[in-house]
Formats: C-alpha cells, sequence, structure tokens
C-alpha cells in the first residue's frame, strides 16, 4: 500500500555493514588535540537520586574523533561548516577503490588516477554524487595509534592514502560529492612529506566536498553497487563530528 514502507522491507533483507569503529576513553586522536578533550560517558546523574530515577551521561570529544566527517570549514577559513549540509548530503552511492595489494608492497603508496581508471574499466565510470572510498585495509590498524601512524623507528609517519592528480579525477572529471578512507589522514604519508602540508586534503575542502576518515569493513563491501549513508549529531559551526556510516549492498 505504502511504496516506502514496501521498498523497506525488501532493503531489510539487503546486507548492512557499519563502516564506524567503537570509541571509547582509550580511543586515538590526534595527537595535536589536548590531552584531556576525551571524555566519554561520565555519569553526572545517577540512579538513586530522589529527583528521578534515571542515568544521565556527558560526552566530550574533539570533532574529529574516531570514525568523522570534514566540513569544508575544517582547513578553509570561512568555507562551509556542518550547519550548511543537509540529510540529503548523507545518502550517497557508494564505489570502493581497493589498493589492498599495492599497499601490502608499499605502505607509503598513493592511489593514482590510472588506478581508479582501471577500476572504471572493471566496474563503470563513477557516477555523479557518488562516494567514493579508499580500501587499504588499513583500518585493521585500529585502535594501535602507532600502527594507525606507521610510526617508525625513526619517528616518522608511514602510511598509504590519496594523491593529489587522483582527487582531482574523481571530483573535476568525475564530479564526486565525497571522499572517506580508513586512514587518519586524507594524504598518504610520503605524499604530505613531499607537499609540507596535507595538500589532499586542503584540496578536498578547497572544492567544497565532504571527506569520511578512518572508515571501517571496506573489505566487507562490493567495488560497486552500494549506498552509503553517513549520520552526523545537528550541531551549529562544527568543523568535523564523529559519524555513524552504514552501506547497503546485495549479498
Amino acid at each position: 500500500m505504502y511504496r516506502l514502507w514496501d521498498a523497506l522491507n525488501e532493503a531489510k533483507k539487503l546486507k548492512w555493514v557499519d563502516l564506524t569503529h567503537a570509541m571509547d576513553n582509550t580511543s586515538p586522536y590526534w595527537s595535536g588535540i589536548p590531552e584531556g578533550s576525551v571524555e566519554l560517558s561520565k555519569t553526572v546523574f545517577d540512579w538513586g537520586n530522589p529527583m528521578l530515577e534515571c542515568l544521565i551521561q556527558t560526552f566530550k570529544f574533539p570533532g574529529q574523533f574516531g570514525t568523522h566527517i570534514d566540513f569544508p570549514g575544517h582547513f578553509i577559513r570561512g568555507a562551509a561548516l556542518s550547519e550548511s549540509f543537509t540529510v540529503k548530503d548523507a545518502v550517497y552511492p557508494l564505489c570502493v577503490i581497493d589498493i589492498t595489494d599495492k599497499v601490502k608492497e608499499d605502505c607509503h603508496y598513493a592511489v593514482t588516477r590510472d588506478d581508479i581508471k582501471a577500476y572504471e574499466e572493471k566496474y563503470g565510470q563513477i557516477p555523479d554524487g557518488a562516494f567514493v572510498a579508499l580500501r587499504t585495509d588499513w583500518s585493521k590498524n585500529w585502535p594501535d595509534m602507532n600502527a594507525l601512524s606507521g610510526i617508525a623507528e625513526d619517528g616518522s609517519e608511514n602510511f598509504p592514502g590519496w594523491s593529489l592528480d587522483a582527487l582531482k579525477y574523481i571530483y573535476e572529471d568525475r564530479n564526486a560529492a565525497a571522499n572517506g578512507h580508513e586512514t587518519l589522514d586524507t594524504d598518504a604519508s610520503a605524499e604530505a612529506a613531499k607537499a609540507e602540508d596535507l595538500a589532499c586534503e586542503r584540496y578536498v575542502l578547497e572544492q567544497g566536498k565532504l571527506q569520511i576518515e578512518v572508515l571501517n569493513n571496506l573489505d566487507q563491501l562490493p567495488p560497486a553497487g552500494a549506498v552509503l549513508v553517513a549520520l552526523w549529531p545537528n550541531f551549529k559551526y562544527a568543523t568535523g563530528l564523529p559519524v555513524r556510516v552504514f552501506a547497503v549492498c546485495e549479498e
């Protein structure tokens, strides 16, 4: 009788994959954020209170904590923040670019334009308004901060990620809406070292696009055909927020 209800019943028969890391007070976050910035599930109203029998907690965390979304104003002064995006910006066709074999050979590997073109030869063109996720299997290092950062004996960071040329391809040639990755940063560590900046992340946000960092379980998804949903709290003026991300796909 109601088309959307029928569609929902059909959708629930599909595969649903949570792409979000669970977080607690020991979860890692960028070292530049002051110590004490994370305080989750602190009880401020406990059982046994004569006013009302219930439990209330408070949650303190940086916007860039765990699996999180970045808004343009995170890197671009005066650019759009969280209130500029609506629930229509929360659902995307999902493309998953798998570079795990290359990452096994070189932990600094940055996905290339040719890698994405090879993906399109197999799975079809990246659709307008897509979310393009980079699969590296780096999420398996969670929640070890040193492993996520690829800390070497000399203290350097070593991890894979995006190249600027690949990002220009998905945004300027294919009009993607957003990108995501399993690592803490957009830029492969070698690319960031060469640029002496997070030039890839800066480029994405300068285009007014969105990105989601520290994704999980991309290995459970097909390369193409899934739909990604990203949900974040409706806070104003946020540069970034923890996000609950999931995908729906065929079994």
